[in-house]
């Protein structure tokens, strides 16, 4: 039998409204809580509020409101936010609350009264003086600095004296280490594994786990002048919203018997990796099973800011392209985990292109030719037709491959194994051309090409319906499908569908967007004759950017013998690339190679896989050579 799953968000900070951000890890969680349910597996998903610190407060005070005022009202704008992104959490955790408080306080008290292995407490009292980031809500070191600022922020942080109880950190990263190692404790992607041991490795300090300065927190129940540091507040959230504090029989099903998840981004590492297992050992309580850290992302090339006006509420993207869509959006535009960017001006051409023309329009061809030869009722399968069983092995195996990366978190890679189906019935239904079978009245055939198509839709359905469940809800509808049948058996096998069962169709399941026109503000003038001798002008090559790459993953993309998907880093920002090299290199070749890479092409689709730059390579007779940098440079590195 298997454990119940349990998946949380980390919470988010109070002191701003939602953004794209934000929605970017409550969505992968929603779709990846969604889909272990569909395999009939208990599972509970957490998200939530972090409403103390000084950060808080600040925002509060600017505000003219109480904390607590201030917190309701900036609270509510996430509800509804998740709300309308159709995002079906189990719990939604405010730090503010009673049942948190019983659970901080209870884990505080637990340490408090926790030794060493060698007899030391595990929580001591002293002085504290040295920076404090407020954006971060904690201490930093002259290393972490760039130029005197926060790295994140980019401010000078505060200066701070003050007495508090300090959490000896040190005493547990040798066991911290030894279970990551041992992959007991799994921390991914490989590359954040690899950054917490080298964390361990650099001598950390002790960490405060109080505050004497700061009073918007929960007092501790051995010292009431001082506050809980709001990381250990925030990250106690995880097992007060089960029980922790009031509910031992709760808590242990989904803490302590579960497998435990946590996703987060990148920029919380040393907190979830380091201070929380270590807190849970001194409370005597089992560790998470995984955390998974997902990178950064620009918007259209540019890092998100109010004063560029990128952060993209929820609520506008689902005005302009609705709920299940914005999912869509929000999750495919490169692999989960990785750097990546989010193309928000290409939003509404990939919704035509997937959404719109491949999903929607196969629907509407495939129902309305029912509709019109078999009185819109599903005919009988038929065998033997061109082409049926290439569909069929593909519709059979499609749920299980895609369950198999959300259980690996490639959730973008399983959003494509459905988008993959679709374009694979439209293949079959293009190459049986049935409106000709429909002309030569051979019905047969054109019933089995017809439900063949409506079986793949039905497959389909179960598999995108944790990223769109309200549109393939109505797709089921369709065929008079209720939740009963949405299970991974139930789209792990070919002839389901009832012959003879009406089908219901009256309006596009995802209608084609225009563009927003954008007002010319300026006269354009037209532009100069161009030779046509195939030379280019200086200013045409200088567009192109050229840089160095360094391949951090490679594979062969599956059904193409000349591709090879890599995954490469540019330095600071991560992305996929197609190369057609797989012929004249392994992937075992490749990874580790500096390659020089065009870094600004629009990124293009490739046998359906996402490729967003293009290496460059020098081809002699029947011999392909990748250009590789003459030296060592580090990948970023402008080629000119």
């Amino acid at each position: 039998m298997q454990r119940p799953f349990y998946i949380t968000t980390p919470i988010y900070y109070v002191n701003d409204r939602p953004h794209i951000g934000h929605a970017y890890t409550t969505v992968a969680a929603d779709v990846i809580a969604r889909w272990h349910r569909q395999a009939a597996r208990e599972a509970f998903f957490l998200t939530g509020t972090d409403e103390h610190g000084s950060k808080v407060a600040e925002a509060a005070a600017a505000a003219g409101l109480s904390e607590q005022e201030f917190c309701d009202r900036t609270v509510a704008t996430f509800i509804n936010a998740w709300q309308t992104l159709g995002i079906h959490y189990d719990d939604f955790i405010r730090t503010t609350s009673d049942r948190h408080k019983k659970a901080v306080q209870k884990i505080l008290d637990a340490m408090r009264t926790a030794r060493t292995d060698d007899g030391r407490d595990v929580v001591y009292s002293d002085y504290y003086e040295g920076l404090y980031c407020t954006g971060c809500e904690k201490f930093l070191t002259e290393k972490e600095l760039e130029d005197g600022l926060c790295p994140y922020h980019r401010k000078p942080p505060e200066k701070v004296k003050e007495k508090n109880y300090f959490f000896r950190l040190t005493a547990f990263l040798p066991e911290i280490k030894r279970r990551i190692e041992a992959n007991e404790l799994v921390i991914l992607p490989e590359e954040r594994r690899r950054e917490v041991l080298g964390l361990i490795d650099q001598d950390l300090p002790d960490f405060s786990l109080s505050r004497e300065r700061v009073k918007w927190g929960i007092p501790l129940t051995f010292d009431e002048s001082q506050v809980a540091y709001v990381w250990v507040d925030a990250l106690s959230n995880y097992i007060s919203a089960i029980g922790y504090g009031d509910d031992p029989q709760k808590f242990a099903k989904w803490w302590t018997n579960g497998e435990v998840v946590h996703l987060l981004g990148k920029d919380i590492l040393k907190f979830h990796c380091l201070y929380w297992p270590a807190m849970l050992m001194a409370a005597g309580e089992k560790l998470p099973d995984t955390l998974f850290l997902h990178g950064f992302f620009t918007v259209d090339g540019e890092k998100m800011s109010k004063s560029l006006g990128n952060q993209i509420p929820p609520d506008d993207m689902v005005d302009e392209f609705g709920v299940d869509a914005s999912r869509y959006l929000i999750l495919s535009q490169y692999p989960f985990g990785v750097d990546g960017d989010i193309q928000a001006s290409r939003f509404v051409t990939q919704y035509n292109s997937d959404l719109a023309n491949d999903l929607g329009n196969l629907v509407s061809r495939v129902v309305k030719m029912v509709q019109t030869h078999f009185d819109g009722k599903l005919p009988e399968p038929h065998k033997p037709i061109d082409g049926l069983d290439v569909l069929m092995q593909a519709a059979e195996k499609c749920a299980t491959t895609a369950y198999g990366h959300i259980k690996h978190f490639r959730v973008h890679a399983a959003i494509t194994e459905g988008l993959n189906l679709s374009r694979a019935a439209n293949k079959f239904f293009n190459d049986t051309a049935p409106w000709k079978l429909a002309k030569s009245g051979d019905r047969d055939s054109l019933g089995g090409i017809l439900y063949a198509c409506c079986e793949a839709l039905r497959i389909i359905s179960i598999v995108l319906y944790p990223v769109m469940p309200t549109k393939m809800t109505d797709l089921r509808r369709i065929f008079g499908l209720d939740d009963a049948t949405r299970t991974l058996d139930d789209a792990m096998t070919f002839f389901s569908l009832v012959p003879g069962t009406a089908l219901t169709f009256d309006q596009p399941l995802f209608p084609r967007l225009e563009a927003k026109k954008v007002k010319k503000t300026e006269t354009v003038a037209p532009p100069e004759a161009t030779s046509d001798d195939g030379l280019l002008d200086i200013s045409e090559f200088g567009k192109v950017q050229l840089k160095v790459a360094e391949v951090l993953e490679a594979e062969r993309v599956e059904g193409a013998d000349k591709l090879l998907k890599l995954q490469i880093s540019l330095g600071k920002e991560k992305r996929q690339i197609v190369a057609g090299i797989a012929q004249h290199y392994t992937p075992e070749q490749m990874v580790g190679r500096k390659i020089i890479v065009v870094a600004n092409l629009k990124p293009a689709k490739i046998r359906g896989v996402e490729s967003r730059g293009m290496l460059l390579a020098a081809k002699s007779k029947d011999s392909l050579f990748v250009v590789t940098p003459d030296g060592d440079l580090p990948p970023g590195a402008g080629v000119s």
